[in-house]
């Protein structure tokens, strides 16, 4: 039988070069492994689109090597944390949420949380910081290229793509294929990835547009700015809402429409009409840059692979931007992914190493589409405390609005529930928990046999470190030399690491003798590393001469608590860890 050989070669292919695509490929390129991203668009985003930045996305970035970049390019937290309400930016305020980590309390946990701090960076100036330092790490990039099909075999994938500036059709032989083709993923059909869920559960339109807005908003800087308006509970995310994208003259403005009727004509006219009704003043120059109509959709992937093809981000979690969860998960897949492949690929790890991703990530996949469709509802009792969800006239409505200002009981009543329907909306703006919760069960973990002690606080609200495998490796600063760092700058890079404190040589020698070899950081007085607070023994729960196993992605795999019997049985231990996570038992 006659073979086609391929066109092209290479390890991994990536389908998009969205942030999952993008991610995937800086990760990949930053492990050394040959990758190719193609996309079906001539350049990357051209509109703000995703933008809330978390703070775990920004230790994936730092890990990385592109943290830097992205803060000199993003809004500060500073600048996104006093979310308002009101009836348009020149109109009535009706309240204030502390939001994004600029409540007091809030900002503390996350002081104690980690070295990085969350921003706003839209995608269309992330994309091209993730794209330019993977192409420069390795990457090869094809615009205008559109995936076909795929035909996968016991070695690699064979995918068939088209070239749309000449128009002919060429295939890419990869050992592994990536699907980050966003939220309607023809590699996520192709592969028949089982989904739960609804797509097109209402609607929204997004406009760009500029206007000088600073004597409106500067006074009160947000990332958003939420109006509420006759119409604005009509489909979309719950009210017609004001983004900042760059301060204070570049915005996005989210409005609904009724998805039984269909998108509106998304004229200039149309566009200038919704601006003008939000923003509230007629006079201030507005330039409508683009408009697009998208829906709601609250979908998930069940698996996230079919044989060698994988996908991650939009393809697996569809939802709505509420939380600001979409880019955070997308780059969270790829990097979770990317650290498997790499050891896969090197022939360290078992193919069943590659069986984690969808056991790690999928569950939160659906977490998040959970919660971003629920802050949506959160919404409602805001209208409910003005009366305002019921269909009635727009002098009905500020009629509502203006009778909480009365001195009667009635508006007593009125302005509480106000006030504590706005307060709720702090699972939205400042959901700590769901950021850095994330706790994964799979074959790559290796249990320690302590029972799942839950969370004492609420885990969507707020941060519980532990370093139970499963867990995020808690940050507590240390220091070695001159140098001040986190926990988390001594893991990462593609490897495994070893931590332990004083009485810990055996583990150290044990590390030394592994195969793959894994990195060791001691923490002790006299060692390479010190704890000068105190954070690293309260917070790691490790007792001296203990040791954690920390895989790639900063995660803890292996856990033991106190120094190992022998060298022989701390070789032990240790092998028979990465021989579980690596998916050789």
């Amino acid at each position: 039988m006659h073979t086609v050989e391929p066109d092209v070669e290479t390890d991994v292919l990536i389908v998009g070069s969205g942030p999952a695509g993008a991610s995937a490929a800086l990760a990949l390129s930053t492990y050394g492994v040959p990758n190719i991203v193609v996309t079906r668009y001539s350049g990357l985003a051209d509109t703000p689109r995703a933008h809330i930045t978390n703070q775990r996305t920004m230790e994936v970035l730092r890990d990385l090597g592109v943290e830097d970049e992205v803060v000199a390019k993003a809004t500060p937290q500073h600048l996104m944390g006093d979310t308002t309400f009101c009836t348009s930016l020149a109109g009535e305020e009706l309240g204030r949420i502390r939001s994004w980590g600029n409540d007091p309390l809030v900002q503390a946990a996350h002081e104690l949380a980690g070295p990085t701090r969350m921003c706003d960076m839209p995608q269309h100036l992330m994309e091209p910081v993730l794209i330019d330092a993977a192409v420069a790490r390795g990457t090869r990039l094809r615009f205008s290229t559109v995936y076909k099909s795929f035909v996968q075999d016991a070695s690699g994938v064979t995918v068939t793509v088209e070239d749309r500036l000449r128009g002919d059709e060429y295939t890419i032989r990869a050992r592994y294929l990536i699907g980050a083709d966003g939220g309607r993923s023809k590699v996520a059909e192709d592969a028949g990835l089982p989904m739960g869920g609804q797509m097109g559960v209402a609607g929204s339109i997004n406009i760009v547009f500029d206007a000088d807005l600073t004597k409106y908003t500067a006074h009160r800087p947000s990332t958003l700015y939420w109006v509420l308006a006759p119409g604005a509970t009509v489909g979309g995310i719950g009210a017609g809402l004001v983004r900042c994208v760059r301060p204070w003259n570049e915005w996005m403005i989210v409005w609904g429409y009724d998805v039984t009727a269909g998108a509106p004509d998304l004229t200039t006219e149309y566009a200038e009409e919704i601006v003008r009704k939000l923003v509230g003043d007629d006079e201030i120059p507005v330039t409508v840059k683009s408009s697009s109509a998208w829906t709601v959709n609250e979908m998930y992937a069940e698996s996230y692979s079919n044989g060698r093809v994988f996908c991650a981000g939009d393809a697996t979690h569809r939802h709505p931007p509420s939380n600001g969860l979409g880019s955070n998960t997308s780059i969270q897949d790829s990097y979770n992914l990317a650290w498997k492949l790499k050891h896969v690929l090197d022939g360290t790890a078992s193919e069943k190493l590659l069986d984690t991703y969808t056991a790690e990530r999928a569950p939160i996949g659906r977490q998040i589409v959970t919660r971003a469709n629920r802050s949506i509802g959160e919404t409602a009792p805001i209208f409910e405390a003005l009366d305002g969800l019921s269909p009635q006239t727009p002098e009905q409505l500020w009629a509502n609005i203006a009778a909480r200002k009365d001195a009667t009981e009635a508006a007593r009543k009125q302005r509480a529930a106000l006030r504590e329907a706005i307060a709720h909306k702090v699972y939205e703006f400042n959901a700590h928990g769901v950021d850095l919760n994330q706790r994964y069960d799979s074959a790559a973990i290796v249990p320690d046999g302590t029972p799942d002690p839950g969370f004492d606080r609420d885990p969507e609200l707020y941060h519980q470190p532990s370093s139970r495998p499963g867990a995020r490796l808690p940050h507590a600063w240390i220091t070695s030399g001159t140098r001040t760092l986190s926990t988390l700058d001594t893991v990462g890079r593609g490897r495994f690491t070893l931590l332990t404190g004083i009485g810990g040589e055996s583990w150290v020698r044990a590390a030394e003798s592994c195969d793959p070899r894994v990195a060791t950081v001691v923490i002790g007085p006299g060692r390479e590393y010190e704890d000068p607070y105190g954070d690293w023994a309260r917070l790691s729960e490790v007792a001296d001469g203990g040791a954690l196993l920390v895989r790639p992605d900063g995660f803890v795999g292996f856990r033991h608590g106190t120094a190992a019997a022998s060298d022989a049985a701390a070789e032990q231990l240790l092998t028979d860890a990465l021989r579980r996570i690596l998916g050789h038992t």
